[in-house]
């Protein structure tokens, strides 16, 4: 009577065990579902998420799109479904020619509108860079989008590129942009250390403008107002992050681009991004102020966001972001585009946690390419 005793117990511990093994796999399958990790399986550069009725939806620069932008769809920020091509410019009818990049898009009274940038078709002394910022409109965020009008928002006399619109509490707009560095050489003591290096003879610099828009989005309202540009003096503590793809000798021109601006109680947060945005050195930083159109006083942990290679990490170009939530709205996300090895020159999305600090500190944790909890 022993032996099958013996047998018994033995089925019931290799029963027990495979029970704990299947047990064990469920959850290592549920932990697994639970988090998701960069870059997510989105080739797009520019990166903007809007949040409408429960889902999320991406736009970005290239993807594939030809003379316009492709759109994404989400549920919960990691699983993306591509939506398709969603506007066309470079048409018969359109202001726009080429060089499409940076939409965004905003729901307004039950529209969609998309701010971008493009080469204008009005160029009668042949500029080779002849941005302007335009707008076009869709009944769903999916589009199809079409043109507001034929020509631009404004014309300010310069090319420019990365709009981005604000939609304060007491009911104005305000559009915020980057002046491109294209014929915009500027004197400061990173131009003049170039010089005798004998690098460079020239630096070109890009700023960041805002305007207030007209609520039909058909023009501005005043004059634009210099918000943002590099630092002239090399003692500022700015100067080191915001001049390295000059001083790395990768190109003679300095960035000030790609803004995005939020409130938090009586302060304006505008994130930017600096340095070439091909280059490995593309990094983000933010500054406050107490007015939509400033002064904005850069913050002193800048940059926030940047390569990591240098701890060990396989992540540069970070850049150019916007922000969304988590859907119950809780938590702050900072979307933008970066590199690593793998994905070589081709520019992907990252989505990482970001928080105010209670003494009004912007932190962003990333770049990550580790396991994170899903939104």
């Amino acid at each position: 009577m022993r032996v099958p005793r013996l047998f018994s117990v033995l089925n019931f511990l290799a029963v027990l065990s495979l029970s704990s093994l299947a047990a064990a796999q469920t959850s290592a399958a549920k932990i697994s579902k639970k988090t998701y990790k960069n870059p997510l399986k989105v080739e797009l550069g520019d990166p903007y998420v809007l949040y409408d009725k429960g889902s999320y939806y991406m736009y970005g620069t290239g993807g594939g799109s030809k003379d316009g932008f492709l759109a994404y769809s989400s549920k919960d920020l990691v699983n993306w479904k591509n939506e398709g091509q969603v506007y066309f410019g470079n048409t018969n009818n359109s202001w726009s020619t080429d060089a499409f990049w940076a939409p965004e898009v905003y729901q307004v009274k039950g529209k969609y509108y998309m701010f971008f940038s493009a080469q204008w078709r009005q160029n009668p002394t042949n500029e080779e860079e002849n941005f302007r910022i335009g707008v076009a409109v869709a009944d769903k965020p999916t589009g199809p989008f079409k043109d507001l009008s034929d020509r631009p928002v404004f014309d300010p006399g310069y090319p420019i590129i990365d709009a981005n619109v604000f939609f304060d509490k007491d009911g104005k707009v305000y559009l915020y942009y980057s002046r491109c560095c294209y014929k915009h050489a500027v004197e400061s003591e990173v131009a003049d250390w170039a010089r005798k290096k004998g690098w460079y003879n020239k630096i070109e610099e890009s700023w960041v403008y805002g305007v207030e828009l007209k609520p039909d989005f058909s023009g501005v309202i005043g004059n634009p107002v210099m918000i943002l540009r590099p630092p002239v003096s090399m003692n500022d503590k700015q100067a080191e992050w915001e001049s390295r793809s000059v001083t790395s000798k990768e190109v003679n021109r300095r960035w000030t681009e790609g803004s995005t601006t939020f409130r938090r109680g009586n302060t304006y947060y505008m994130m930017y991004s600096a340095n070439h945005f091909g280059g490995e050195h593309y990094a983000v930083g933010y500054a406050t102020s107490k007015s939509p159109l400033g002064p904005y006083t850069k913050a002193s942990n800048n940059p926030v966001l940047q390569k990591n290679t240098d701890k060990g990490g396989d992540v540069t170009g970070t850049g150019h972001n916007s922000i969304t939530y988590s859907p119950d709205g809780k938590e702050m996300f900072c979307v933008y585009h970066g590199r690593t090895t793998s994905t070589g020159k081709e520019r992907v999305v990252f989505i990482d946690r970001m928080k105010i600090l209670k003494d009004g500190k912007l932190v962003v944790n990333g770049p990550t390419t580790s396991a994170q909890r899903v939104p």
